[in-house]
C-alpha cells in the first residue's frame, strides 16, 4: 500500500471526490494553480481546469458565501481557508447561513459544502497562524467538525465530508502535514513515509463521521484527545510508564459518546487534552459529558491540558503547546488523586 504524507492524502481525496462526481468543485486562496499555501491542492486544477478549481479573492466572506450559493444550486464545494485564524470574516456566512439552511428551508435545501483550514499551532506561527477555533464550530448546531490526526483517516474522512450533504468544517493540524509530532521539537521527526498510519489505500474510501479511535489500549486512565495531541498523549504515556488508554476522536460533531463512556468506565479516569485555549474549549464539553455519564465510575476528578488563555506567543511557542510533560504531570496526579 502507498505511503503519504497527510497533504499528499488530502489532495488524493479532493482528486478522487472530483473524479467521481463533477459537481465536487474546489476553490480559495491560491488553491488554483499555486496548489494552496501547503500544497495540498497542487496539479487539481491542471487536471480538471479553471471551473473546478480555482482562485478566489482574498475574502473569506466571499468564498464561503459563494460555496453556500453553488450548494443550494447543486454543486458540492469544497472550499480552502488558508489558516484556520482568517475564518473570523466567514463566521456570520458559516453560522447563519450554511448551518441554518436546511432548518429554515424545512429539508427542501440542504448545503453540502466542506470548509478545508490548516489549525493548531507548533510552527512558529504566532499569533494570527496558529490559533484552534474548533470550539467556536462545535457551538453551532447544524455544522460537523472534523479533526483527522493521519494520512489515512484524512483522506477517508475528507471524502465521507464531500459526500455528506450537511455542512462540514474539516480542521487540518499543520503540525502533522509531513509527520506526527509528539511536543518533542528538539527531536527529529518521524516522517508519515516512515509510519503506519501513513498508508493511504489508493481510489475511494471513507472514513466515518462520528467514529473514534482507540489509538492505544490501556487500563489505567482514559486520555481523550485529537489531532496534534494524539502523538503527545501517546509520548506522555510511554514516558510515565502508565497504562493510558488513548481515544483519537478524530470527529468533534458527531461525537462518538459511546466509546468515550465504554473507556471511562473501564478505567474509571479520564484525561482530555486539546492544543486550545484552557476556557470554554472543547475539552470542557468533553469533561461535562463524561461527568454526566460515568459518575459512578470514576476514581478520580476528570482533568484536563490544554492552551493557556493568552494569544498563541511565538517566543514562547513550547511553554505554550501541551507537551508530554504538561500531559505526563495530569496522567500522573490522576492516579494518584
Amino acid at each position: 500500500m502507498p505511503r503519504r504524507t497527510m497533504i499528499e492524502a488530502i489532495r488524493d481525496a479532493m482528486d478522487v471526490s472530483m473524479g467521481r462526481d463533477e459537481r465536487v468543485v474546489v476553490f480559495g486562496e491560491d488553491v488554483g494553480f499555486f496548489g494552496g499555501v501547503f500544497r495540498c491542492t497542487q496539479g487539481l486544477q491542471a487536471k480538471y481546469g479553471k471551473t473546478r478549481c480555482f482562485d478566489a479573492p482574498i475574502n473569506e466572506s466571499g468564498i464561503v458565501g459563494s460555496a453556500i450559493g453553488m450548494a443550494a444550486y447543486g454543486l458540492k464545494p469544497c472550499v480552502e481557508i488558508q489558516f484556520a485564524d482568517y475564518m473570523y470574516p466567514a463566521y456570520d456566512q458559516l453560522t447563519q447561513e450554511a448551518a441554518r439552511l436546511r432548518y429554515r428551508s424545512n429539508g427542501d435545501f440542504t448545503c453540502p459544502i466542506v470548509v478545508r483550514m490548516p489549525t493548531g499551532g507548533g510552527i512558529f506561527g504566532g499569533q494570527t497562524h496558529s490559533q484552534s477555533p474548533e470550539a467556536l464550530f462545535t457551538h453551532v448546531s447544524g455544522l460537523k467538525t472534523v479533526v483527522p490526526s493521519n494520512p489515512h483517516d484524512a483522506k477517508g474522512l475528507l471524502i465521507a465530508a464531500i459526500e455528506d450533504p450537511d455542512p462540514v468544517i474539516f480542521l487540518e493540524p499543520k503540525r502533522l502535514y509531513n509527520g506526527p509530532f509528539d511536543g518533542h521539537h528538539d527531536r527529529p521527526v518521524t516522517p508519515w513515509s516512515k509510519h503506519e498510519l501513513g498508508e493511504v489505500a489508493d481510489g475511494h474510501y471513507t472514513v466515518p463521521l462520528g467514529k473514534a479511535a482507540i489509538r492505544r489500549a490501556g487500563s489505567d486512565v482514559t486520555v481523550l484527545a485529537y489531532g496534534t495531541m494524539v502523538y503527545v498523549a501517546q509520548a506522555a504515556a510511554e514516558e510515565t510508564g502508565i497504562d493510558a488508554e488513548i481515544i483519537d476522536l478524530r470527529t468533534l460533531l458527531p461525537l462518538d459518546l459511546d466509546a468515550i463512556v465504554a473507556s471511562v468506565k473501564k478505567t474509571g479516569r479520564c484525561v482530555i487534552v486539546h492544543e486550545a485555549t484552557l476556557t470554554s474549549g472543547f475539552g470542557a464539553e468533553l469533561s461535562a459529558l463524561v461527568q454526566e455519564n460515568c459518575f459512578y465510575h470514576l476514581e478520580a476528578p476528570v482533568a484536563r491540558v490544554a492552551g493557556w488563555d493568552t494569544p498563541y506567543p511565538h517566543a514562547q511557542e513550547w511553554d505554550y503547546f501541551p507537551g508530554p510533560a504538561r500531559v505526563g504531570r495530569a496522567l500522573i496526579e490522576t492516579m494518584e488523586a
